[in-house]
């Protein structure tokens, strides 16, 4: 079991930022600008920010070195192969190269899982973290596996963001200005990138954090909700139905992540989307072609 846990309230220290890509960069520019040590973890770390210390290693591999005592890690690898999507091995080979290459356990680990772990569950009631995973794909049992390891292992706090949207995620945006056909009953949940960065702060900072949270925001929605709230804001069509239509997916519930936080900088996907608009009708008034 790893040591007393070390947190942000302390003075700042170095933090290992494993498989470092959108979410990851961010938090280490914050990081950065709290005054700490950030070493960023991936196969090619050439686009990351100066201020990162970089290791270029690929943990399908032993690592060539070993690495660096760091007070804190944050792991946000993908289940699998990376190329090819294989998720046949999951964690296993990632976590116990990296576990091999740290000369400790670090005093405070966070595992960055999904809301995804719950994909075959039965319940209508909105899921909490004491609610039992229930995952039916092999990239949602990989997910569940990599919590169970990264638990043992390191001694992790797990945190599930269900989907994440903010700037350059903008997928939902795309489909409805596309028409692309939605499953409209589908039950969905979501988190906007910037209040899942908070989140990771404070399970870095606080005392004793939950050792599992859902990173969800305070309106569950169908899906069908979303795209036509979208669609009204960009004064287009609403897309079409998926037929036949079938209820799925999953409600959670964001009673415990309220609690950490105090608030939600975006606490229902109207607030961003608004946003979103405005920007859009700037960007036209400007004379500038709307990007999708």
């Amino acid at each position: 079991m790893p040591d007393a846990p070390s947190t942000l309230n302390e003075e700042p220290g170095r933090i290992l930022l494993v498989g470092c890509g959108k979410l990851g960069t961010r938090l280490g520019r914050r990081l950065v600008d709290a005054g700490w040590e950030v070493l960023a973890l991936r196969r090619h770390p050439g686009s990351l920010p100066p201020e990162f210390s970089t290791l270029a290693i690929d943990l399908q591999e032993p690592a060539p070195h070993a690495m660096p005592e760091v007070e804190a890690m944050v792991i946000t690898l993908p289940p699998g192969a990376r190329d090819t999507g294989d998720c046949s091995d999951g964690y296993r080979t990632p976590l116990y190269n990296l576990a091999a290459a740290l000369p400790s356990v670090p005093g405070r680990v966070v595992f960055v899982s999904s809301t995804r772990v719950f994909e075959g569950s039965a319940h209508h009631r909105a899921l909490t973290e004491v609610d039992s995973p229930a995952p039916v794909t092999a990239r949602g049992e990989a997910l569940r596996d990599g919590e169970l390891l990264a638990a043992d292992m390191f001694g992790a706090r797990i945190l599930r963001p269900a989907g994440i949207y903010g700037p350059g995620r903008e997928m939902l945006v795309r489909r409805v200005l596309e028409g692309t056909p939605v499953q409209y009953a589908r039950r969905t949940n979501r988190i906007h990138e910037t209040d899942l960065v908070r989140a990771l702060e404070a399970i870095l900072g606080a005392a004793d954090p939950p050792r599992v949270l859902h990173a969800v925001d305070q309106k569950p929605a169908l899906l069908g909700e979303v795209v036509e709230y979208i669609a009204r804001c960009l004064r287009v069509p609403a897309p079409p139905r998926v037929h036949p239509e079938a209820a799925s997916g999953t409600t959670l519930d964001g009673t415990r992540l309220l609690r950490l936080l105090g608030t939600l900088e975006y606490p229902t996907f109207e607030t961003r989307y608004a946003q979103l608009i405005t920007a859009r009708q700037d960007e036209s008034t400007n004379g500038n072609k709307p990007t999708k």
